[in-house]
């Protein structure tokens, strides 16, 4: 089991729009793989590329991209067809594509209430999809067989000459007892190492974060696409944050930073399930806009109705909205001049809140954060939704693959692919 580098996967702060700079003295067999890797990388996130867009996006020249083409489809790892509508006259580029239908990674995520498992394809796109419902209090080890058996059900499906490139496994970092107490989820190398044994022999599981991993997701696939500078705020029992940096997952000591919803913006505020008082979820988290909309605090089916009423003009569910969206901007208005982001980015039950309360939280920041921190900012709600952080467990689990395809782990699987 592995569990993602402190300074973030290797996939993530590559451009693939810049031509590529190998290290000093590398040999030409790394250099090859290098290439190999950046060229895959490529049509695994901008899709089906045409041969002459590889040559100029990569800086590498047409003969070396129709070799690194054609090894990557003979790995079974792509295929390249002719365009099926030629723009101009002469021989038309090939299209080069991931398999989607072939390679894939196994997702898995343990939500605050609900455990979901997806086959995930080459290129990113949604194969299978199976969810459960997570008891209250389960822990993640224990969530280990169910999951188990939902990745064994999308198996059923699998078709025999496909390559599993291996899996991930994210958490979210906050669950609520039976009686009502929050315990902050430790992503420790148990549950890899549990994940691993229920599948071994098989490629291994990475664990992380669930705000991290969709965060990540946004950076790689989503509207912060083009941001290397980024907070990803997710909401659901709690609140919790994926900071990028320069491209780069901050993780703090064994993964534990982005506990952004402990941190104390009210002093005399609630008490908070962690044992603090006045923690920001507290004041913007799912429980806070029940309780101000007079609904039951633990009642998280009706987030969504307050929310509609709100839109509805309900007069008491819109100054719950409000009031949660001003703490909202107080605590990003922190935030941002912590870690002077480009973007700050609202997921899970967070989207709608600052969907709904959008020019409350923008009056906050427009007086709060230093003008160096919030001139540039942008906000905004996520783009993959739910689906994020799926997405982005994918990503941690193709990542070995993308930076070397015929790496030691996966050579024997690319042959038997190859050949099928």
């Amino acid at each position: 089991m592995a569990t993602p580098a402190r300074s973030g996967p290797a996939g993530v702060g590559r451009n693939p729009e810049f031509p590529l700079q190998s290290a000093p003295g590398a040999s030409q067999e790394e250099i090859r793989r290098q290439n190999l890797g950046a060229v895959l990388r490529y049509v695994h996130l901008h899709g089906p590329t045409s041969r002459a867009e590889l040559t100029s996006r990569l800086g590498l020249n047409r003969s070396t991209i129709g070799a690194l083409a054609a090894e990557l489809t003979a790995s079974g790892l792509v295929t390249e067809e002719v365009p099926t509508t030629a723009r101009r006259a002469g021989r038309p580029s090939l299209v080069v594509s991931p398999r989607s239908d072939r390679v894939y990674a196994n997702a898995l995520s343990i939500d605050a209430d609900r455990l979901r498992a997806a086959r995930v394809g080459l290129g990113g796109r949604i194969l299978d999809l199976r969810e459960v419902v997570r008891p209250g209090g389960m822990s993640a080890i224990d969530a280990v067989g169910p999951l188990a058996d939902l990745v064994r059900d999308m198996e059923r499906a699998v078709a025999p000459d496909t390559l599993l490139v291996g899996g991930a496994v994210a958490v979210t970092d906050t669950t609520r007892d039976s009686d009502g107490r929050i315990r902050i989820a430790s992503v420790d190398e148990s549950l890899g190492a549990a994940m691993d044994a229920e599948f071994a022999p098989g490629p291994g599981f990475v664990t992380g974060d669930l705000a991290d991993i969709a965060g990540l997701a946004e950076h790689i696939r989503g509207v912060a696409a083009d941001v290397d500078d980024l907070i990803y705020l997710h909401g659901d029992v709690g609140i919790s944050a994926g900071i990028i940096v320069a491209g780069r997952l901050v993780m703090g000591h064994q993964g534990h930073s982005g506990k952004v919803g402990h941190m104390v913006v009210n002093p005399n505020g609630l008490p908070c399930g962690c044992g603090s008082r006045g923690c920001w979820e507290t004041e913007v988290g799912e429980a806070a806009l029940l309780r101000h909309a007079g609904r039951d605090p633990g009642d998280r089916a009706a987030v969504t109705e307050v929310l509609a009423a709100a839109a509805d003009g309900d007069p008491r569910a819109r100054e719950a909205v409000e009031q949660v969206a001003d703490w909202l901007g107080f605590g990003v208005g922190n935030l941002v001049n912590v870690v002077n982001p480009d973007a700050v980015v609202f997921g899970g039950s967070l989207r709608d809140v600052f969907i709904a309360g959008a020019d409350v939280v923008r009056r906050r920041l427009d007086t709060m954060p230093l003008p160096v921190s919030r001139e540039h900012l942008r906000l905004q709600p996520a783009a993959l939704d739910e689906n994020a952080v799926l997405i982005g467990a994918a990503e941690l689990a193709f990542d070995k693959l993308l930076a070397d395809p015929l790496n030691v782990g996966v050579a024997g699987q690319l042959g038997c692919a190859g050949s099928a």
